[in-house]
C-alpha cells in the first residue's frame, strides 16, 4: 500500500508539560485510522502538527511524499482538515463560506461549482445553504466543517470528532460517507466514541501521556480483553490502556 501519511519522532513541549512524548503516525492509502485517548493524552496537539498548524519541537512529518517543513504548500495542499470545534466565520452564510474556501483551495469557474455541489450532497447541506453560519445547529455546523475539509478531494483527510454533535442518523450518514472515502484516501478519525472505531476504522492507534500505547486493527484491540469479560470488551482494554502506565504496545 502507498504511505499517505508518515509522521516519525513527533515532540512537543508547552513549558514543563511535555504534550506529545514521540508519536509515530503512519497511514497508507485504503486505511482509516481510529486516533484514540483520554482527554489530554496528546491527541489533538499530534493532529495539529501533522496538519502543520503547530511546530512540532522535534519530529518529521511528510504528506503525499511531500515534506511538511520543506514543502508545507504541497503538503497542506494534499490535507483535509476538520479541527477541534470546526471554526467557521459566523457572519457568512454557508454557500459563500464553501465557496471561498474552494476558491482558497485553487478551484474555479466550472470545476469549483460542480466540487461545491458534490460536496453538498454528500453532507446533506442543501437546505441550509442560504443561512449564515452563527444560525446553524451544532450539527450543520460540524457538517459545514466536514465540507470544508473534502471540497478539494484531497487524498489525506484529518477529522477531529467528525460527529460530534451529530443526531443518530446524521452519525450513520457521515460514518459510511468516512468508510467510502476510506477506500482510496488515507484518514485519521480521532473520536471517543469506541463503536465508531468498530463500525469504520481498520486500525487504531491508541496514546496516553503523549505516547502511543496501542497501535492494531480493532480486532486485535478487543483480542486484548480477558476472556472472563465478554461485554463492552473495547471499552475495558482502552480504559485499561490509558488509565495505567505508560507502556508502549
Amino acid at each position: 500500500m502507498d504511505t499517505f501519511l508518515e509522521a516519525r519522532g513527533l515532540k512537543k513541549r508547552f513549558g514543563a508539560i511535555e504534550a506529545v512524548a514521540g508519536v509515530d503516525l503512519v497511514v497508507a492509502r485504503g486505511e482509516v485510522v481510529g486516533f484514540l485517548g483520554p482527554n489530554g493524552a496528546g491527541k489533538t496537539t499530534t493532529m495539529r502538527m501533522v496538519t502543520g498548524f503547530l511546530e512540532p519541537d522535534a519530529g518529521t512529518v511528510r504528506v503525499h511524499g511531500h515534506d511538511l517543513a520543506a514543502d508545507p504548500l504541497h503538503a497542506k495542499a494534499a490535507i483535509g482538515y476538520l479541527p477541534e470545534g470546526a471554526p467557521v466565520w459566523p457572519d457568512m452564510r454557508v454557500r459563500d463560506f464553501l465557496r471561498f474556501v474552494a476558491e482558497i483551495r485553487g478551484l474555479c469557474g466550472a470545476e469549483r461549482d460542480e466540487r461545491l455541489e458534490e460536496v453538498v450532497h454528500l453532507v446533506h447541506l442543501k437546505p441550509v445553504l442560504g443561512q449564515t453560519l452563527e444560525t446553524l445547529s451544532k450539527g450543520f455546523r460540524r457538517r459545514v466543517g466536514l465540507a470544508q475539509a473534502l471540497v478539494h478531494d484531497p487524498p489525506v483527510l484529518i477529522l477531529d470528532e467528525p460527529t460530534d454533535g451529530l443526531d443518530p442518523n446524521q452519525k450513520f450518514e457521515v460514518r459510511e460517507l468516512i468508510r467510502r472515502m476510506g477506500e482510496e484516501k488515507a484518514i485519521v478519525l480521532s473520536t471517543h466514541i469506541l463503536e465508531e472505531v468498530e463500525a469504520v476504522c481498520t486500525r487504531a492507534v491508541i496514546v496516553n501521556r503523549g505516547r502511543v500505547v496501542f497501535d492494531g486493527t480493532p480486532a486485535e484491540l478487543e483480542a486484548k480483553a480477558p476472556a472472563d469479560v465478554t461485554r463492552n470488551r473495547l471499552d475495558h482494554v482502552f480504559r485499561q490502556l490509558t488509565t495505567s502506565e505508560v507502556e508502549a504496545a
